[in-house]
Formats: structure tokens, C-alpha cells, sequence
């Protein structure tokens, strides 16, 4: 995977959230947490994460997915995996 920079994951992460959430309006940022979305409840979590990790050609370990407490942190294990 070519090194992503953080402005580029946001971008493209927003994008999945837009479309796994139906909502052109959703606007990331580091804090942002299930609270923020109202659509984002457990099922729609389970479809993001599967969105997420299609955009990126990459798989998160069930530790990675439970640890996630704000897409910041999910931003930064998707740009510290593009580096290896």
C-alpha cells in the first residue's frame, strides 16, 4: 500500500462514512464517535469497519476494532499500516 498522509485518510474515510451512512453532511474529525452519527449503532458499526476495510485494502484485528474509541485512532492504525 502506497503511504497515506493523514489528510488523505480523512479524505477517504469520509467518504466511506458518507456512504455507509447515507449522509453527504457527515464531516470527520479526530473526536468524532458513535455518539456523533446517529445512524452509527452496532449493526452499521459492523458495516462500516467491513467499508473501511475494502477503501483500504486492509484488515483490522478484533483488537484494533474493540480498542477504536474515535475515528482519530482509526486514522492513525490505517496510516500506520500504509507505511509497512
Amino acid at each position: 500500500m502506497d503511504k497515506l498522509d493523514k489528510n488523505t485518510v480523512k479524505s477517504r474515510l469520509t467518504e466511506v462514512f458518507r456512504d455507509v451512512f447515507d449522509d453527504e453532511d457527515i464531516e470527520l474529525s479526530d473526536s468524532t464517535t458513535a455518539d456523533d452519527i446517529e445512524a452509527w449503532d452496532s449493526l452499521e458499526h459492523i458495516t462500516l469497519i467491513s467499508a473501511v476495510e475494502k477503501e483500504f485494502k486492509m484488515r483490522f484485528t478484533m483488537k484494533e476494532v474493540s480498542g477504536m474509541k474515535n475515528v482519530g485512532e482509526m486514522m492513525n492504525i490505517i496510516a500506520e499500516r500504509a507505511k509497512k
